[in-house]
């Protein structure tokens, strides 16, 4: 149900990282790890499913937003996730490096 924002006493706003501020660019990673970097965890991190589930939320749209950022390979296996990357040349601010 929508609330007033008169209720609340910390309103901050949405802020998102670029692809290269959280990702190295010499690495691959799948969408959990990916998730977990977003929220400033470590890539390994152990999470209950329901978290996860909620980080997945936040990371599936983020990346399609950044899709012209990034490389992608497939997974290892059927039933594995696939990996991402930053694509060659992209920088901290989004863009691609000439």
């Amino acid at each position: 149900m929508p609330r007033p924002k008169s209720e609340f006493d910390d309103l901050r706003p949405l802020e998102f990282h670029e692809p290269a501020e959280i990702l190295d660019a010499d690495q691959l990673y799948t969408i959990y790890e990916i998730g977990r970097l977003l929220q400033g965890l470590d890539a390994e991190a152990e999470l209950d499913i329901e978290t996860e589930n909620v980080l997945l939320d936040w990371a599936i749209p983020w990346m399609m937003g950044h899709s012209e950022q990034f490389v992608f390979a497939e997974p290892e296996a059927d039933g594995e996730p696939g990996y991402y990357g930053l694509a060659p040349g992209v920088d901290a601010e989004g863009t691609t490096e000439q």
